[in-house]
């Protein structure tokens, strides 16, 4: 797997940079590329698309946060654990405010906390480097059932290496910037950035598995929590019981932010094509459905990566891999900016991949 999600990452995200580089106009975003190429219809199909590949990472970040603070609270602080529903409802209500009512200062703070991020996840993957172990060598693959076991995890893949929600405005930026040679810069940037993800992701990933044994990943999946909280958990050091839980915190904190607004953009934008009610009272009861939602799933607490699998993975597959190949074979203004068939029929296969094998798991 880890072989093949650098190509993964890197062609599908691409495509979508140089679909939205097709567009006429230098001020177009990818909606506004969707309806040039494919009409209202299209655009309000692909918008429908982009909130359900948003929406439901909305949801699971409302269980991450439960689940990451109650696990904080009861192991690290020695508190009792309080009731899910109060618990939850506080804490989405907080990162709402904080959306809502100190936008500009919660886009300043995120910003300023990715390098430090990266530096501690860098940090705690060298710091569990003694605690590598053979367990997980030791447990003989079925070599024949490895296709199927890729197959079912290409959806976790997709949504973990996922940054679509940016390429539109970095490819705008990027066109405003560099006119005709936007698209060799938007190339040698989502391919840095790639190789950026798979080098400090796929170590830290690395360095848990090899720490962990396959039991305790097992049980971390059972709690429902981060790896991170459970680290915290096993751990007697002090630095990985209080750093862990507090990364994750600020990471699945930063990443609501992000994705509640485009979610809240995206029903917004659905519901005003087809009501005539006033722009003030749809963004109201739109905010109102994601939170009320978003608070409900958190409080029934379903597997996340359940959920990643079965709702996250399938729109963001069928935007972010199949629509840019697509509108290269049916869209003349995308003929200039094809990818070579290679790269095209790879990342079809991937997508197509993501889709059939969440229908096929839920069977």
């Amino acid at each position: 797997m880890a072989l093949i999600a650098a190509p993964m990452t890197w062609f599908a995200h691409k495509s979508l940079a140089r679909f939205v580089l097709s567009a006429k106009n230098p001020e177009a975003d990818i909606t506004d590329t969707v309806e040039e190429h494919f009409g209202k219809t299209g655009a309000n199909l692909i918008t429908f698309a982009y909130f359900f590949a948003i929406y439901p990472i909305v949801l699971i970040y409302g269980v991450g946060i439960t689940n990451t603070v109650d696990s904080f609270l009861v192991n690290q602080v020695g508190m009792e654990s309080i009731p899910r529903w109060l618990l939850s409802g506080l804490l989405i209500a907080a990162m709402t405010a904080g959306v809502l009512f100190g936008k500009e200062l919660m886009l300043k703070a995120t910003s300023a906390m990715v390098y430090p991020l990266v530096a501690i996840l860098l940090a705690l993957s060298f710091y569990l480097i003694p605690e590598w172990n053979s367990s997980m060598v030791e447990v003989a693959p079925d070599w024949s059932s490895m296709p199927s076991i890729i197959w079912l995890a290409i959806p976790i893949i997709v949504f973990s290496f996922n940054h679509s929600p940016i390429i539109s405005q970095f490819s705008k930026e990027q066109r405003m910037q560099h006119g005709e040679n936007a698209v060799e810069k938007t190339d040698s940037i989502t391919g840095g950035a790639a190789m950026m993800l798979m080098g400090f992701v796929m170590f830290f990933v690395f360095s848990v598995v090899l720490s962990l044994s396959p039991e305790q990943l097992a049980e971390a999946k059972a709690q429902n929590i981060s790896v991170l909280s459970y680290l915290a958990n096993i751990h007697e050091s002090p630095l990985i019981s209080y750093m862990g839980p507090l990364v994750a915190f600020a990471a699945i904190t930063s990443s609501y932010f992000g994705h509640f607004l485009g979610a809240h953009e995206g029903l917004v934008g659905l519901i005003k094509s087809r009501s005539q009610s006033p722009v003030s009272k749809i963004e109201k009861a739109s905010l109102l459905f994601i939170v009320i939602t978003t608070w409900i799933v958190a409080i029934v607490n379903p597997s996340i990566l359940g959920m990643i699998e079965t709702m996250g993975a399938p729109m963001i597959a069928a935007i972010l891999f199949l629509m840019p190949v697509f509108a290269m074979h049916k869209v003349p203004a995308m003929a200039k900016y094809k990818t070579s068939a290679p790269v095209q029929i790879f990342t079809v296969i991937c997508g197509l991949a993501a889709i059939s094998s969440v229908i096929y798991g839920a069977f």
